[in-house]
């Protein structure tokens, strides 16, 4: 049973946006304007493979700090850029009022599977590239995690010594991929506990708008779809509004269940699309006039 608002205190929630495809697009900015109602503790603009949506990302994260309360967080990535390059745009986030970077290596020019090759005069991987942006500002750092292993890594021991180093170097939250499975966020969890590296473990959670759409993404990186969750969402892709109950439901579900595993925030993968986060927001009892007092 589903029970949140018996104990929603210290319960935060960030979300995860890509930028408007144009200046124009108002779609995205009213998701923006409902979505700051839930008083979120930053959201994160990404930042196309290839630094193809710097521009986008840099005008949407300004525009964020200049005209709304919430505190905007920039994606970055070092494939394909050199040092100098890569520089230039944190100068350019700090400039706009940014003071949170979300680092990543980003994926290779081939996708998915393809091999990293860094660029001669860059950043080696994420590791670096947080200590390349801790060098030039007082920048917070979040970076991401895989539960159930990074595409280009051999094992989790691989990925918890990559994480070990990029905490050491200055990240101080490490935000994962999705996943449906809560054991392997959990495990990955303890796994990190136990070896003692300093950071803040945050679950990233999808919530399910089209269920193709999210098996696509998740056989690109890796997450594993319980069986018994595509039976629920099976016959429903001509039925949008029964579709959209069941992906609230789901994503509820979970939540809760991680929540009485202790966990206290959650960043959720919007799509750009407002309706069901802030439906599961408001389950957690968040956006509340009681809250927002």
């Amino acid at each position: 049973m589903i029970a949140f608002a018996d104990d929603v205190s210290g319960i935060t929630v960030s979300f995860e946006f890509f930028p408007p495809k144009s200046e124009t697009d108002e779609s995205f900015w009213r998701t923006i304007a409902k979505l700051e109602t839930v008083h979120p503790q930053f959201v994160s603009v990404t930042y196309g493979a290839g630094g193809t949506t710097r521009d986008r990302t840099l005008k949407t994260v300004a525009r964020i700090a200049a005209e709304t309360t919430l505190k905007p967080a920039a994606h970055l990535t070092c494939v394909g850029a050199s040092k100098h390059e890569v520089n230039e745009v944190v100068r350019d986030f700090y400039n706009a009022g940014v003071r949170h970077i979300l680092a990543l290596r980003g994926d290779p020019p081939g996708g998915v599977g393809t091999r990293f090759v860094p660029h001669p005069d860059g950043y080696r991987n994420a590791a670096d590239l947080v200590r390349g942006i801790r060098d030039l500002g007082d920048f917070e750092i979040s970076v991401s995690a895989y539960p159930e292993r990074h595409p280009d890594s051999v094992s989790i021991e691989e990925d918890l010594a990559f994480m070990a180093d990029k905490a050491e170097h200055g990240a101080t939250r490490a935000i994962s991929q999705f996943f449906f499975h809560n054991a392997f966020f959990l495990r990955l969890r303890d796994r990190i506990a136990a070896r003692g590296i300093d950071i803040d473990l945050v679950p990233g959670i999808l919530p399910i708008t089209s269920f193709a759409r999210v098996s696509e993404f998740a056989s690109k990186c890796g997450a594993h779809i319980p069986p018994a969750l595509a039976t629920r969402f099976q016959g429903l892709d001509d039925d949008p509004e029964t579709r959209n109950l069941v992906a609230a439901m789901v994503a509820a579900e979970q939540v809760d269940a991680l929540r009485r595993e202790g966990v206290k925030h959650f960043h959720f993968y919007t799509l750009n699309r407002a309706d069901l986060v802030y439906a599961i927001c408001r389950v957690l009892g968040l956006g509340s006039v009681a809250q927002a007092a």
